[in-house]
């Protein structure tokens, strides 16, 4: 399975498990993981969620060719499997702790962002690529990272796309703590079993105090980015930006203007 899903002690685990690709990311594996958030909605026996990758790989992010081969005619992210996953993600009301090793690349930083408690390992890098591929920020991205951030950074961030190490992201704020990678799932399921001791009902209300008054924002911020990320999704620089990453070339985004 490329995802790994399984509930113990009261925490569901959600592993990317395809490192022979480095772990990127189908629209099969987003229903996967869309179903099983959804499915620990309405479950009692689950009072944390954690996210993890691999030692050496968190994830590569979108696999390219299955996110073109399942692109809607209509070019609507809504109707993506990405975009449930990230709904259900983003709406969880169970604390989500997120455990980082190895590359993030694209939405293996974005989803970061709606997570909880967020942890990273010595080896741990962060990028956001989308302006490479001829694309925008996704998912809140360019709100949430300028609020973590401050917008120099995250322009930086989002507008380059270049990777940063984890030492940047803790004095950023996307992550909490930076451990050896060797501790890093054991330190993030230490933290995930601290919170199913305490009461799912004090963690419940905490979290919607604290994104309450980000709510309506990060809608409209994922409503923005989704018009334009589908229009840009069928534009030639896109086009090129692909073409050029299955032909292992470097795209020429000079003849666009």
């Amino acid at each position: 399975m490329d995802i790994l899903s399984s509930i113990n002690d009261g925490i569901l685990t959600l592993e990317f498990n395809r490192p022979e690709r480095k772990n990127a990311i189908t629209a099969e594996m987003y229903q996967l993981m869309a179903d099983a958030l959804n499915d620990a909605e309405g479950n009692a026996d689950v009072r944390a969620i954690l996210i993890v990758g691999k030692p050496e790989i968190f994830t590569a992010g979108n696999d390219l060719e299955d996110f073109m081969k399942n692109a809607p005619s209509s070019g609507a992210i809504e109707d993506r499997a990405v975009y449930k996953y990230m709904m259900a993600l983003s709406g969880s009301t169970k604390p989500i702790v997120a455990a980082v090793s190895g590359n993030a690349v694209g939405i293996g930083t974005t989803l970061l962002m709606h997570c909880d408690l967020v942890y990273a390992a010595d080896n741990a890098k962060f990028s956001m690529p989308f302006v490479q591929l001829g694309l925008c920020p996704e998912f809140g991205s360019s709100l949430l990272l300028t609020q973590i951030a401050g917008y120099p950074r995250a322009a930086e961030k989002l507008m380059l796309g270049e990777a940063f190490g984890a030492q940047e992201a803790l004095e950023m704020g996307l992550v909490s703590k930076v451990v050896p990678v060797a501790e890093l799932l054991a330190f993030a399921e230490g933290q995930a079993t601290k919170l199913v001791a305490l009461p799912a009902s004090s963690i419940r209300v905490t979290k919607e105090l604290m994104k309450a008054a980000r709510k309506a924002p990060v809608s409209e911020a994922i409503a923005a980015e989704n018009i334009h990320f589908g229009k840009m999704l069928s534009a030639p620089e896109a086009r090129e930006a692909f073409m050029a990453f299955f032909q292992k070339r470097k795209p020429d985004f000079k003849q666009f203007s």
